[in-house]
């Protein structure tokens, strides 16, 4: 038992060490500030960053694109559709030369390996970087639930990871931690040439606030691990239902109508939204293609990516097949509704 939760540790890496690498219980007896050069895992080391900035939320629109949402903790489906979509081989090398993947969100909760897609994810910004490429990580509600405590849905093998080590919960993505400091550079919107991501959707609400990508982004950002009472109101609203990490008005209703998904196109000036965080049994196109849900079962085994090549749009499932998705405005009667 002491062993398995020496390389649970590890995995869960909290403050990280100068020179060389030492057993993770250590690592909780030295300052934030004094950090080591990599981390060493199962599947692959990681080379630590040397800084952190908060990342940009406006981009060109580069050659490619891949866009997969709500993992959850799955590792080994995480891993096989980032390799089945080109994104990567099987010794994690880039492969998707000048190309961008995109995660919509929700990495954390439900599944048990929510740490190794988080250091996967670490790993790929800078592999991509060598060719010209870039990975996005949007958040979710998911993982601002984990930075802000709650935690209705962390697997409980964390939970009772915590108990035994006696490090709380908490502190394994606090502002002291390797991975906390790193997922307070990500955005909740970006926009990637003529296309909107984000993990909800927007609002009306949102549509009338009438702030841009980067004010919406830097209002929030402060809040992300502070409760809903601490908030300013603006702020409230960005985070919950109506905000773009909960919003689910595509899908349920009260539905979001035509004139509104265009507004948001408007505002925003792009083409189309392509969200997750709503489950759909597969990838698909709702509001005459103006809206793409990616949210599948991963869970299931029913892993999709969504590949965007030369202005097309596919399916591409585990075993690399790659499938055209029409435009056209899906019925959303049966959609999951889960949070």
């Amino acid at each position: 038992m002491k062993q398995v939760l020496l390389i649970m540790l590890v995995l869960c890496c909290t403050s990280l060490t100068a020179g060389a690498q030492v057993p993770f219980y250590e690592h909780l007896q030295y300052q934030a500030n004094a950090r080591k050069s990599t981390v060493e895992l199962p599947d692959f080391s990681v080379p630590l960053k040397k800084k952190y900035k908060v990342e940009k939320a406006i981009y060109k629109s580069p050659s490619k694109i891949f866009v997969v949402s709500d993992i959850e903790g799955q590792y080994e489906y995480f891993k096989q559709i980032l390799q089945a979509g080109g994104v990567m081989d099987k010794n994690f090398n880039w492969t998707f030369d000048k190309g961008a993947l995109v995660i919509v969100g929700d990495v954390f909760d439900r599944g048990s390996q929510v740490t190794e897609c988080l250091w996967l994810i670490y790993y790929l910004e800078e592999k991509a970087k060598e060719t010209g490429g870039q990975v996005h990580y949007i958040l979710g509600n998911h993982e601002v639930m984990n930075l802000n405590g709650d935690l209705r849905y962390v697997n409980p093998k964390y939970i009772e990871f915590a108990k035994q080590t006696g490090v709380p919960y908490l502190s394994f993505y606090d502002t002291q931690t390797e991975l906390g400091r790193w997922l307070r550079t990500k955005n909740m919107m970006e926009k990637i040439g003529d296309l909107l991501f984000v993990h909800g959707g927007v609002s009306q609400y949102i549509n009338q606030l009438g702030h841009s990508i980067d004010s919406i982004n830097i209002l929030a950002r402060n809040y992300y691990d502070r409760s809903a009472e601490s908030m300013p109101q603006v702020e409230q609203l960005l985070l919950l239902d109506d905000g773009p990490l909960w919003y689910r008005g595509y899908f349920m209703a009260p539905l979001a109508t035509k004139e509104q998904v265009d507004s948001t196109l408007r505002i925003f000036q792009v083409k189309k939204i392509i969200l997750g965080h709503t489950p759909v049994e597969r990838i698909s196109t709702f509001y005459d293609g103006k809206i793409i849900n990616v949210d599948v079962p991963h869970a299931k085994g029913a892993s999709e990516g969504l590949l965007v090549d030369n202005k097309k749009y596919y399916k591409v499932n585990l075993q690399g097949a790659k499938e055209l998705l029409e435009d056209g405005t899906k019925n959303v009667a049966g959609v999951e509704n889960q949070q």
